[in-house]
């Protein structure tokens, strides 16, 4: 798909969706967006598109990343560094720990792009029709249930904070968040107004983009865009073409509150739902959950009070040297069809223990055709492995931003074996997005063969527990019901 040419887009970023409207405008300049050495960074410029779909595909269409690095790599595998076996063989196959084999110089391909503009290598993705799919018409095994915990690291920020001091290498990961502010949206009669855009600029020319939620909330982190301790900041809500300006001080301790003229509300919700999966060895089990419960899930869903309008899409994800690397299905809304997609969807190669969620992430917050006005969008996000941080450009740390430029919430999922750097970037994802930290729990912590229970091995305190499926449709009930009704 041809590059839309507008002026607040950045080079070399994907157009995955026709853009009818872009962020506020900006002043001329460069941005700072190369992943940060230091949790300071300065933001000038948007680096996303504003979502902008109005339809979902009623045939889910496959887009694919290709492998940087094609030929299959070699991997020195310590002894004794296995990760830990299910002791039930259910695992399809077993990720190693060890050091990843550098990455080889690769150049553009001539494809579309998919990278930060400041980006010192690229990867492509082309669109292809659905992939063949197999196991459509296959019975299926008795899944064990999978139970998950679930922390909301925005309501109990101190522990948030405690937990990222805890660990030293949390300070050259993600954006400085220890400032935060609410603001809160609400039209003339005191409702919500959700997916309203929000601009927020430092008199320096740092800025931040953002929309609120189905609540009209957002978070703001002013040292997550602004490297120089602004006093104030000029904030601007727009919704349905209309601006209003407020003043918002940093340090102040009450929320900012900003109110709307009435907007329009639609006479049914919208809900983009999209699931980003290690499709890694690995990930066997976690997949074959998914699978079996999804036409479930969205039966939940779609019989909730708000009786939303669901689009559903799909990426999935591996590594440098395997199969593929990455996969994305855009949004539809034939259950069905979806249901074929993820039915091929098979675990395999992996390797190394990082995988390619970077890429991943990227994939599925800009390319993927988010639906624009008066939608609620949710990423579910489920692996067992931490991004590999020695690859190029994209990283996660500026991928959140954008997720929070165009509005999308991430549930992280952290699956049985992710290692305290995988806690780290998905808690961040998470928090800074304002979505939940959810967590595989087992009988025994340390032996995820031990059936499902209650324990945990991530730094958790004060969590509720249920099966996994249950807990992504409390948390999108919870989510739709915030929103005012129409």
């Amino acid at each position: 798909m041809a590059l839309v040419a507008a002026v607040t887009l950045l080079v070399g970023l994907p157009a995955g969706a026709t853009v009818r409207h872009t962020p506020f405008p900006v002043a001329a300049g460069s941005g700072d967006l190369k992943a940060p050495t230091t949790q300071r960074v300065r933001q000038t410029q948007p680096n996303f598109h504003a979502p902008a779909a109005t339809v979902c595909s009623d045939t889910p269409v496959l887009r694919e990343v290709a492998d940087p690095s094609p030929k299959p790599q070699q991997h020195t595998i310590a002894a004794g560094e296995l990760r830990m076996r299910r002791s039930d063989g259910a695992r399809s196959a077993v990720k190693m720990l060890a050091p990843p084999s550098p990455p080889s110089p690769v150049a553009p391909s001539p494809v579309a792009v998919v990278a930060e503009a400041a980006a010192d290598a690229s990867y492509a993705a082309a669109e292809m029709p659905m992939a063949p799919v197999t196991g459509g018409g296959a019975v299926r095994q008795q899944q064990v249930a999978v139970t998950a915990g679930v922390v909301d690291d925005n309501a109990d920020f101190a522990a948030f904070r405690q937990f990222l001091q805890g660990h030293a290498e949390a300070g050259q990961m993600g954006r400085d968040v220890s400032v935060r502010h609410r603001l809160q949206v609400v039209d003339a009669q005191g409702r919500p107004v959700p997916d309203a855009e929000v601009a927020v600029t430092a008199t320096n020319g740092a800025r931040m983009w953002t929309r609120t939620d189905a609540g009209g909330q957002v978070w703001v982190h002013p040292n997550a865009f602004d490297d120089r301790d602004s006093d104030s900041y000029q904030v601007q809500v727009r919704r349905a073409g209309r601006t209003v300006t407020a003043a918002l001080q940093r340090g102040q301790k009450n929320a900012l509150q900003v109110v709307v003229a009435d907007a329009p509300l639609p006479a049914r919700a919208k809900l983009d739902l999209v699931f980003m999966v290690d499709a890694t060895g690995s990930m066997a089990d976690e997949i074959d959950k998914l699978r079996d419960s999804l036409q479930g899930i969205v039966r939940d869903i779609g019989s909730l009070p708000s009786h939303p309008d669901i689009c559903l899409g799909l990426v999935t994800y591996r590594d440098r040297g395997d199969e593929y690397f990455v996969r994305g299905w855009d949004l539809s809304n034939n259950v069905a069809a979806f249901q074929k997609v993820l039915d091929g969807v098979q675990a395999n190669g992996g390797g190394d223990y990082p995988e390619a969620m970077n890429e991943a992430f990227d994939h599925a917050v800009q390319a993927i055709n988010w639906r624009g006005s008066s939608t609620t969008r949710l990423l579910v996000s489920l692996a067992d492995a931490p991004p590999h941080m020695d690859y190029p450009q994209p990283r996660y740390e500026q991928t959140m931003l954008a997720a929070l430029g165009k509005g999308i919430k991430v549930l992280s999922v952290a699956a049985s074996g992710q290692d305290t750097t995988g806690e780290i970037a998905q808690r961040q994802i998470a928090q800074y997005t304002g979505g939940r930290f959810i967590f595989l729990t087992y009988k025994d912590a340390s032996d995820p063969s031990s059936g499902p229970g209650s324990e945990t091995v991530h730094e958790v305190d004060n969590y509720s527990v249920d099966t996994l499926d249950k807990l992504v449709v409390r948390l999108v009930r919870e989510e739709l019901a915030q929103l005012p009704k129409g």
